[in-house]
């Protein structure tokens, strides 16, 4: 393990989220709040902690892939402690747990909240939770690698370790240049949502925190109707961004530089659009009764299938309230989550199909023993090591789903509050069914749920192996090359 490298990492981090502090910091001076000071406070404790820990650099900067899951999932569990305590000092959450849920949920891109008044929130508390949301979308380890000196396949294990997907690869030969270019499309989506919402008649502080939630696929709302009380033309911005975001990223590479026909052809967008196609069809026709006009019918459901599917979070309607069909499509929607490469959490399509040909390839076999098939996926054989490791995937996070679901029990809700809500929280979704519906919260589970919700929440965003490997003992054991 090399420890003077891991600690060199976590100090950056922390200068890093000194920084990032100072965005809300100072929207509290524009709107003369009274809690301004907390996000002082702790942008200067993580300078004064990161500095020190980052002055030296270390002569070794080489990481290997069980260094680069080990920091991931330490980065990510003191980012969300240090950004928890403004939170927790403003007196708007009643404990720490409770505030460290709400950042977690921010930073892992959920969506999911402990408050049932989100409207009496500081601007700049409601900033910060929006802006956890575009922070952890793309990755903070992601944006530390264009100004990191790791080097060559070493920060490679630490882009694979943070970023969603069975397999991530470099769109450029270098890493640094290949998280630099992530950042810069990123960006620029999230500039032209917030010029696009502007332009249709959204005050600025609010388009700026909606782009923040779209982009990282989050769903942190600051009404308390989330996206209900906005215009048509605005709904429909926000569903046409969060089914951008929840593309694979490889695809917007592909057209900056010129490459359409890679584009056009890739097998898992292809799929994924159509997946949201289909299913806000056939949602629409089902909640067809219940509307005055076709328009608002298929406008809820496209908004709704958009923003499970990526496990955004926003709501346009009480879905809990629509038919048993409809209920039953979205929470498959919840499993299945956005592409790889995207911001959205869930299993990812690029998984679903590897899996669905894997089964297909299995059923031929028995038909046909002595033939010779392979499973292809964007028109390439899939390696046997691929289609383990998505299986070894399934397995692990049916255990984590399972073991969740038996401790949540323990606050005695119904069996759909209990499913709906490890579901959600383990696939980054936010709202789910019956207590934790669009129109209700997490505000009255236990502290022991919380922190259940909490551990699924940082799995399900960390791919669940970079998390699980910290409790293994033989991590902390010497080094391994």
């Amino acid at each position: 393990m090399n420890r003077k490298m891991l600690l060199y990492i976590v100090g950056t981090l922390l200068v890093l989220e000194s920084v990032l502090l100072l965005v809300p910091a100072l929207t509290g001076i524009i709107y003369r709040e009274t809690v301004t000071w907390t996000f002082f406070l702790v942008s200067g404790i993580c300078l004064a902690i990161g500095l020190p820990v980052r002055m030296h650099r270390p002569a070794d900067t080489r990481f290997y892939a069980k260094e680069g899951y080990v920091c991931t999932a330490l980065c990510w569990i003191l980012m969300s402690l240090f950004g928890a305590i403004p939170l927790w000092l403003s007196g708007f959450y009643n404990n720490f747990v409770d505030a460290l849920f709400e950042i977690v949920s921010g930073f892992t891109t959920t969506g999911a909240t402990v408050l049932s008044n989100v409207e009496e929130l500081p601007h700049c508390i409601i900033l910060w939770r929006s802006f956890s949301h575009w922070i952890g979308g793309m990755g903070v380890l992601v944006f530390m690698l264009a100004v990191l000196p790791v080097s060559g396949e070493s920060s490679m294990h630490l882009m694979r370790a943070e970023s969603p997907g069975p397999q991530v690869g470099k769109l450029v030969p270098r890493v640094r240049e290949s998280a630099a270019l992530l950042y810069k499309l990123y960006i620029a989506l999230t500039i032209a949502q917030i010029a696009l919402m502007v332009m249709f008649g959204m005050p600025v502080f609010y388009a700026i925190n909606v782009a923040f939630s779209t982009a990282g696929t989050g769903g942190f709302g600051f009404l308390n109707d989330s996206c209900g009380s906005f215009t048509a033309i605005q709904k429909i911005l926000i569903t046409i961004f969060m089914a951008a975001f929840g593309v694979n990223f490889n695809v917007y590479f592909w057209l900056y530089t010129g490459d359409v026909k890679s584009a056009l052809h890739c097998e898992e967008a292809r799929v994924y659009l159509g997946i949201i196609l289909t299913s806000s069809l056939i949602i629409g026709f089902n909640i067809l009764p219940m509307y005055q006009g076709a328009g608002g019918a298929f406008l809820d459901s496209f908004f709704q299938v958009s923003s499970i599917i990526t496990t955004t979070g926003f709501s346009t309607a009480d879905f809990d309230r629509w038919p048993e069909l409809s209920r039953t499509i979205l929470v498959g929607l919840m499993f299945i989550g956005a592409c790889a490469g995207s911001t959205g959490g869930g299993i990812k399509v690029s998984r679903i199909i590897i899996m669905w040909k894997t089964i297909l390839k299995e059923i031929a076999g028995i038909i046909h023993p002595r033939a010779v098939r392979l499973v292809r996926f964007e028109g390439e054989p899939v390696e046997h090591e691929v289609i383990r490791s998505v299986n070894v995937f399934v397995m692990a996070y049916l255990f984590l789903f399972a073991g969740s679901l038996l401790i949540v029990s323990l606050d005695n809700f119904d069996f759909t509050t209990n499913f709906a809500s490890v579901a959600c929280t383990i696939n980054n979704v936010g709202p789910g069914l019956a207590a934790v519906g669009p129109t209700q919260n997490f505000g009255s589970f236990s502290n022991l749920s919380k922190i259940v919700y909490v551990i699924d929440m940082l799995a399900g965003r960390l791919e669940l192996f970079p998390l699980l490997v910290l409790f293994n003992r033989n991590t902390w054991r010497g080094r391994q090359y």
